[in-house]
């Protein structure tokens, strides 16, 4: 296996996120010393990984020296933010070459929410064209690879963050979920990835515009705790007004939950062995800490995913035809990649169901939810299969054979997005590879405190394999 990764003896060490904080707040080291020892960092795996979209380093710097981050729970603490998501002085280019390099005069009012929690952004992760696809590879340039094993795929479309973070160049990094695309990348890189529900943080500009929001932000993270304080402060931020409040939350609960076990993908195919055996090893540590499982069948209708894959079209559609509008007056449309033109084009084929599509998705919704009044939470495999190498999901292959494939491998965590439940992926397996396997739960539109006090509760009886123990 060929692992990439740069932890080692210097200002950021072994830490997460908030330990990296706690040693800036107590003088330990500077907020200087961080930027720098992560810029080190990225240096030396950027060229195996290529993970970083644009480069703000200096900007970064100045902000460590003037060292005002406020009361956020991670001042002054590096990260990065996602190439479609407006901060000013970055152009935002959504991973693709249709849109100009126009660099962004104002922040999104996600951005501000981010920054509030004091992180210092060095730069832009990359992302897949449009986040349309579940692994982060480019027709006009190198893909990024995974720092486990670099000849396979770091997951989408927040594949930049997660291997920045799995590879040690940063503790904490932005990502952004419309149909797994935090819990995907964590997935594969062996990360926590958080989904929190709909509205529960302040909901991006593209997710606005939907009828139905698939669009949520967070982070991914090596912890438990970083993921749960950066909701906690996002939280405090700007309190969702439609949700209960989460708090802080900072431990398991004594509560024993009653889980349903979900092993079927929606598209129908077994599961492979390695994806099979670390649920089955998930589900049998749940039940010896005192949960109790029970298998579900798959808790909407089959017609589900054509219904969202028809949705998702719609996104490719509108950006191919009503770029310019949507994105920028530079929008070029004969840059798009031949995923995104395929997507187009399926969906010109099928735009004849469009209300059919939405009032089925939210029909999927009622569905997906009445789950709840028997189970506390869902679990199940964070995708259909193991993580795939590089090419597999090639956005130049052959469309309908890409499509396939992609459908094939996310299989479950679109659910969350059409139903605005958070959903969480945590590094509780590996492959006979020994790759990184993610397992998936699921609790009720605004029940974080749920996912998070279990979360914290598997971290604890059995530790996450970490990159640097492994060679």
């Amino acid at each position: 296996m060929r692992h990439v990764h740069a932890f080692g003896d210097d200002a950021l060490g072994q830490s997460d996120a908030l330990g990296v904080a706690a040693a800036i707040a107590a003088g330990e080291i500077s907020a200087t010393e961080a930027v720098d020892a992560a810029l080190e960092r990225i240096d030396r795996v950027n060229p195996q990984i290529n993970a970083i979209a644009v480069d703000d380093r200096e900007r970064a710097r100045k902000r460590a020296a003037a060292d005002d981050f406020g009361g956020g729970v991670f001042a002054g603490v590096p990260s990065v933010i996602k190439n479609n998501t407006v901060m000013a002085g970055i152009p935002t280019t959504h991973g693709s070459a249709a849109v100009a390099e126009r660099v962004a005069t104002i922040n999104e009012p996600f951005t501000d929410q981010l920054l509030a929690t004091g992180l210092n952004i060095v730069g832009a992760s990359t992302m897949p064209a449009f986040g349309l696809t579940a692994t982060t590879e480019f027709v006009d340039r190198d893909p990024t690879r995974n720092p486990w094993d670099t000849d396979y795929s770091s997951g989408a479309s927040s594949g930049g963050s997660a291997a920045l973070v799995a590879a040690g160049a940063l503790p904490i990094a932005h990502g952004n979920d419309g149909g797994g695309s935090i819990r995907i990348p964590a997935a594969a890189c062996g990360l926590v990835g958080l989904k929190p529900s709909r509205d529960r943080v302040v909901a991006s500009l593209e997710g606005k515009a939907m009828p139905i929001d698939l669009i949520a932000n967070g982070v991914i993270s090596r912890s438990v705790r970083d993921t749960a304080h950066f909701l906690a402060d996002a939280e405090k931020y700007c309190p969702a007004d439609n949700l209960p409040r989460v708090g802080i939350v900072e431990g398991s609960s004594e509560r024993r939950l009653r889980i349903a076990l979900l092993t079927e993908p929606l598209t129908g195919q077994l599961l492979d062995d390695d994806t099979q055996a670390g649920l089955t090893a998930t589900a049998e540590l749940l039940e010896s800490l005192g949960h109790r499982t029970e298998f579900i069948p798959v808790p909407v209708d089959r017609a589900y995913v054509t219904q969202f894959t028809d949705y998702w079209a719609m996104m490719a559609f509108s950006l191919d035809r009503f770029g310019k509008r949507m994105i920028d007056k530079g929008f070029d449309r004969s840059k798009l990649d031949p995923f995104t033109r395929g997507l187009s084009r399926m969906y010109l084929r099928r735009m004849w169901r469009t209300p059919s599509v939405i009032r089925g998705l939210r029909q999927s919704t009622a569905r997906f939810r009445a789950t709840f009044a028997r189970f506390d939470a869902v679990l199940s495999p964070t995708l259909a299969h193991t993580t795939p190498k590089i090419g597999y999901l090639d956005p130049a292959g052959d469309f309908d054979e890409i499509f396939d494939r992609l459908t094939r491998y996310v299989a479950f965590t679109p659910v969350n997005n059409t139903s605005g439940a958070p959903g969480i992926s945590l590094p509780l397996a590996q492959t006979s590879q020994g790759l990184p396997l993610g397992m998936h739960f699921t609790t009720d539109l605004g029940d974080e405190r749920t996912l998070l006090e279990l979360a914290y509760e598997l971290e604890a009886a059995q530790p996450f394999a970490r990159i640097n123990d492994a060679g």
